[in-house]
C-alpha cells in the first residue's frame, strides 16, 4: 500500500468523524435546550468522569488512556460552549499557569477573562461576569495558597472540579550570557522554587524582582534585555524570549492543585472528594472530638489545614479539610448534621488526585 492510499483511508476516516462529531453536537444542543428549561447545570464533571471510563474500559488500542481523555475533554469543552457560551475567570495574565489549567478543563473555544488577583476572580463570578473561576489552591513544594483558602471562607461559590497540573519552570533571557544579566523576574513562589538552580549557577546575588505572574515576568524580560524571567515554557513562547534553560525547579515532581468554581453543586460520581471548613470553639479536645467523628464515620481524610480566621478574629483558627466521599451520602450526611454548626461547606466533586 503506498503513502497516497493510506492518506486516503485517513481522509475518509476524518469525514466520518466530522459528521459523527456534527451529530453528537446536535445532540447537545437539545440536551442545553431540556439543561436551559430545568435550570440544570452545564459543566457536569461527574458525567465527563464516567465517560471517559466507559470508553477507557471498552479501548483496545493503540490509543491510550491519557490520549482518550485528552481528545474527549476538548470534545467536551466545544460541547458545552454550543449549549451554552463559556466564560472563565482566571489568575492571569495569559500564559500564567493558572491560564493553562483553565484551557485544559475548558478548551479553545470558551471566552477567557484574565484577572489580577485571587479576589478578583472570586469576583467576577459573583458579578456573574463569569460563569467560572479557576484559581490555584496548593502547591507540593509551597504549600496552601493562603488568598484562595481566605476567599473560599468569604464565597458562597462552591468547588465544582479539581485539576493537578505539573508545573516546569524555565529561565529566559534575551541576554547572550549569564553575565550580562543584572536582575530575574518572577513570581516569589517560583524563585522558591528554583532556588538550587540559582544558587548553582551563582545567580544568588543579582537583584530578584518578584511580579504578580510568572506570565508577567516573561513579559517584562522581553523588554528588558539584561534581565531574565523564571516562567513557564509557553509563557516564554507567548512573549519571544529565548529559553536558556529548561526544567529549573528543584523538585521535578512539582505539581499545584487548581480548583474551578462555580455557583451549582455535583451530583456524585461514586469517587467524589467534599471540601470543607472547620470553624471550632476555642475550648481543649474540640478538634480531637469533631476529628473522631470522622473516625468513627470511616471517612477517609485526605488533608487538615489550619488558617487565621481573618483579621477580626484575633489568634482564632479555622480548618480547611479535604476527605473522600460526597456530601449526599448517607454516612457524611450525618456528620453535616452532627456538626452543622460548625462546618461551612465548600463543594463535592470528582477527585482527581
Amino acid at each position: 500500500m503506498t503513502l497516497d492510499d493510506l492518506r486516503k483511508e485517513i481522509d475518509a476516516i476524518d469525514d466520518k468523524l466530522l459528521q459523527l462529531l456534527n451529530e453528537r453536537i446536535r445532540i447537545v444542543q437539545k440536551v442545553g435546550e431540556v439543561k436551559h428549561r430545568s435550570g440544570a447545570a452545564i459543566y457536569r464533571p461527574e458525567r465527563e468522569k464516567a465517560i471517559l471510563e466507559r470508553l477507557a474500559k471498552q479501548n483496545d488500542g493503540p490509543l491510550t488512556e491519557a490520549a482518550i481523555e485528552a481528545i474527549f475533554l476538548e470534545i467536551f469543552a466545544v460541547a458545552r460552549n454550543f449549549e451554552q457560551p463559556q466564560r472563565v475567570a482566571y489568575l492571569g495574565p495569559e500564559g500564567s499557569f493558572t491560564h493553562q489549567a483553565a484551557e485544559n478543563r475548558f478548551g479553545a473555544m470558551s471566552e477567557y477573562i484574565p484577572l489580577h488577583s485571587i479576589p478578583a476572580v472570586f469576583k467576577a463570578v459573583h458579578a456573574d461576569r463569569a460563569r467560572f473561576a479557576v484559581v490555584p489552591i496548593e502547591n507540593n513544594t509551597n504549600g496552601f495558597v493562603g488568598e484562595t483558602l481566605d476567599e473560599l471562607a468569604k464565597t458562597d461559590l462552591k468547588i465544582v472540579a479539581e485539576l493537578y497540573m505539573p508545573i516546569h519552570h524555565s529561565f529566559v533571557t534575551k541576554a547572550q550570557h549569564l553575565q550580562q544579566i543584572k536582575r530575574i523576574y518572577s513570581k516569589d513562589i517560583a524563585f522558591n522554587q528554583c532556588r538550587n538552580f540559582l544558587l548553582d549557577h551563582e545567580l544568588d546575588t543579582i537583584e530578584y524582582i518578584p511580579v504578580e505572574s510568572t506570565a508577567k515576568a516573561a513579559r517584562l524580560a522581553a523588554e528588558d534585555i539584561e534581565s531574565a524571567a523564571i516562567c513557564s515554557h509557553i509563557a516564554a513562547k507567548l512573549y519571544q524570549v529565548p529559553v536558556m534553560f529548561e526544567n529549573i525547579e528543584d523538585n521535578h515532581r512539582n505539581q499545584t492543585r487548581f480548583i474551578i468554581l462555580s455557583d451549582f453543586e455535583n451530583a456524585p460520581s461514586g469517587a467524589d472528594k467534599t471540601s470543607i471548613l472547620a470553624k471550632l470553639s476555642d475550648r481543649p479536645g474540640s478538634l480531637y472530638e469533631f476529628l473522631q467523628s470522622f473516625h468513627e464515620a470511616k471517612v477517609n481524610l485526605k488533608k487538615i489545614e489550619s488558617r487565621p480566621a481573618g483579621e477580626d478574629a484575633g489568634f482564632d483558627y479555622w480548618f480547611y479539610i479535604d476527605f473522600e466521599g460526597h456530601r449526599d451520602e448517607p454516612h457524611i450526611r450525618k456528620l453535616f448534621e452532627k456538626h452543622k454548626d460548625e462546618i461551612k461547606y465548600l463543594g463535592s466533586y470528582v477527585q482527581n488526585g
